[in-house]
């Protein structure tokens, strides 16, 4: 039979409260079916039919008769005991941490680690060596390590001298030097470069669609000076299709080359790493240094991904 009506719409995935329990403990004894009780308390009547099953006691109606006494058991729905089923069920739920499945192992490891001082490399390289435990119960050394660090094991870290003795981060920064260059650094540059006093200085850079793979990348020049912009589309982020862009774009310019592109800088992407050999001799190629991009100034970019030359209005 098709439902229509979805009585659980405000209150789906959401347990029954003790404040519920309790009315559904009054209803029941003004003997209101389960599904009356669902409707009361928007509720699904299949979750009031398992809370009460829960929540049912046997309870005794003692009565006296003649001198005697007689005792008539029956049965009864019992917030109290349906709120106690529901405290014992969430204690229960839930995987159980590895920790609590491996006791022998826990045991076994601290005497290895507080009497003969083993490392936890050590243990859980011998445990698995000698075949002592079965495979879910030994933990790998990083695990064993973070059950130390939680206090699950008799073992503490002023226990293991090795460990107060590694040094799990250098204190010294990596060194970037031996990075290759690609060709003149930026701190090369002219000051007429830096300054933005002369026209003729350029920022490249290449931009790639958001939306999909296949979307074309956009190759942009920007003037220092004027903010003028030139775009290219090319088929593909690498230095085959930058080249190619580069040598379209010295074609139609032709001799007027070196006069409108005077320096050119880059940052350490791959697809700019022929871009110094082939403008050698006609326009000046600087580098930012590696990891730092961010030396260049930023390129704006104000045009839709189109094919050709398109130079966009000075800002």
């Amino acid at each position: 039979m098709t439902q229509f009506h979805d009585t659980t719409e405000s209150v789906t995935g959401k347990h029954l409260s003790a404040d519920e329990r309790s009315q559904i403990e009054a209803l029941k004894k003004t003997h209101h079916s389960n599904r009356a009780i669902a409707r009361i308390l928007d509720r699904a009547p299949q979750t009031i039919h398992n809370e009460t099953a829960r929540g049912t006691v046997t309870q005794l109606r003692r009565q006296k008769d003649n001198g005697k006494t007689y005792d008539y058991p029956y049965e009864t729905y019992s917030s109290a005991a349906g709120q106690a089923a529901y405290n014992n069920r969430r204690q229960h739920c839930g995987r159980p941490p590895k920790w609590a499945l491996s006791d022998p192992f826990v045991d076994w490891a601290d005497r290895q680690m507080l009497e003969h001082h083993w490392s936890p490399d050590a243990v859980v390289g011998a445990a698995k060596f000698m075949d002592a435990f079965s495979d879910p119960v030994v933990p790998s050394t990083t695990t064993l390590y973070d059950w130390i660090d939680c206090g699950i094991m008799r073992t503490k870290n002023i226990d293991l001298p090795e460990k107060l003795q590694r040094r799990t981060k250098s204190k010294y920064s990596r060194s970037r030097e031996h990075q290759r260059p690609m060709g003149p650094s930026i701190s090369q540059r002219p000051e007429a470069v830096e300054n933005r006093q002369t026209f003729g200085h350029w920022e490249i850079d290449t931009v790639i669609g958001e939306q999909h793979k296949q979307d074309p990348v956009l190759l942009t020049l920007v003037e220092r000076q004027t903010r003028f912009e030139v775009l290219l589309k090319i088929d593909s982020k690498d230095a085959a299709s930058v080249t190619d862009a580069m040598q379209s774009l010295s074609d139609r310019i032709g001799t007027e080359m070196s006069t409108l592109f005077k320096s050119i800088t880059a940052d350490n992407g791959t697809e700019f790493s022929a871009l110094h050999a082939q403008l050698k001799g006609t326009t000046a190629v600087y580098f930012a240094r590696p990891y730092a991009s961010y030396e260049r100034a930023p390129v704006r970019i104000s045009t839709s991904l189109s094919a050709g030359l398109y130079p966009s209005t000075p800002a």
